[in-house]
């Protein structure tokens, strides 16, 4: 199969890659967070490739994603209060929330839960194609399981050639880490996996919010959840303290085949370095990060090691998507 790159812009190249969804086919598609590999969420047949195409864990639930508030309701079984006011602030937006499922929705979409996770992106790229389908896509992220999310297309495409037909163009994703997972059937909403909706910033829509610790679990009731992610294929060790602590300790086990991802204004004058932002520049660097993580990716190290930003809003996504990319390996500086 031969893989092509489409304009996004394009309204032909939308419709498309929409009639190859109604076929019970995938294709990639941009949205502000990372690239989507999307299936028809109603297809079990067509969430099934999805699997099979990024090798992921049938325990791993997916996101539905889609193109109007109204497209909720068939989805799910009742629609919690807190519902209203959530959306309204954040969608479109990089929120998903995780209600119970209706009957309609496959198992192997949810894992066999009953809820599912939902969400409207904001890309317009994205709501055109779920629009012109006409039906919810399922879409976890356009890469291999466990390996940096894509943030361009040229990135999808050197992960799935050959495996999908066709990749929308839509730039640059915005926000360049995934949506934060709110689960909202109980009482108190807890946040399953930080994103750039941070613990704070819904704080002030709702009175009470709990987040999940960092733990690995059973049974993800989310993404990201269980499994390693978002890592290069050489070992990764976060290093955690302060930028001067981290950044001299990095500079002592630096070598030639031993890289390090660091921020700007502590990066060093060592051709193993990608940095990814400064220290406390939060926002370029989640859109920086899987990039910098593939450039280290490309350079055949044995292993890589990282500096964390401070773990206070957007800072804490990244601190995690780093945390889960490392596994085991964290060096706590404070210790």
């Amino acid at each position: 199969m031969e893989t092509i790159i489409l304009d996004a812009n394009n309204s032909d190249n939308i419709t498309l890659c929409a009639s190859i969804l109604r076929d019970a086919g995938l294709v990639a598609f941009p949205t502000e967070t990372v690239y989507g590999l999307g299936a028809d969420a109603l297809e079990e047949n067509a969430i099934a490739k999805i699997f099979s195409v990024k090798g992921r864990q049938e325990d791993n639930p997916l996101i539905v994603h889609v193109a109007s508030i109204d497209d909720v309701k068939p989805l799910v079984k009742n629609i919690p209060e807190i519902f209203e006011p959530l959306v309204k602030q954040y969608w479109p937006g990089p929120l998903t929330l995780i209600m119970e499922k209706s009957s309609i929705i496959p198992n192997n979409v949810t894992a066999g839960l009953d809820t599912i996770a939902i969400r409207m992106p904001e890309h317009p790229a994205a709501l055109a194609l779920i629009s012109a389908f006409g039906r919810p896509v399922a879409a976890p992220s356009a890469n291999p399981s466990g390996m940096p999310s894509p943030t361009r297309a040229l990135h999808v495409l050197h992960d799935l050639d050959g495996k999908i037909p066709y990749i929308l163009d839509g730039g640059d994703c915005r926000v360049g880490v995934e949506s934060t997972v709110l689960d909202i059937t109980n009482k108190i909403p807890k946040i399953l996996r930080p994103g750039s909706v941070t613990y704070d910033e819904l704080r002030y829509v709702l009175v009470d919010v709990d987040i999940i610790g960092t733990e690995v679990v059973d049974k993800p009731s989310s993404p990201g959840m269980k499994y390693r992610h978002y890592a290069p294929k050489a070992p990764l060790i976060a290093v955690i303290g302060s930028p001067d602590e981290t950044a001299e300790y990095i500079a002592s086990r630096l070598g030639d085949d031993v890289a390090a991802l660091m921020f700007d204004d502590y990066s060093l004058s060592h051709s193993n370095v990608v940095s990814y932002g400064d220290s406390e520049d939060f926002l370029t660097q989640a859109s920086c990060l899987f990039d910098a993580l593939r450039k280290l990716d490309n350079m055949g190290m044995s292993a890589i090691y990282t500096q964390l930003p401070q773990e206070i809003g957007l800072g804490a996504t990244i601190a995690n998507r780093l945390k889960k990319a490392a596994g085991n390996n964290i060096i706590n500086l404070k210790d």
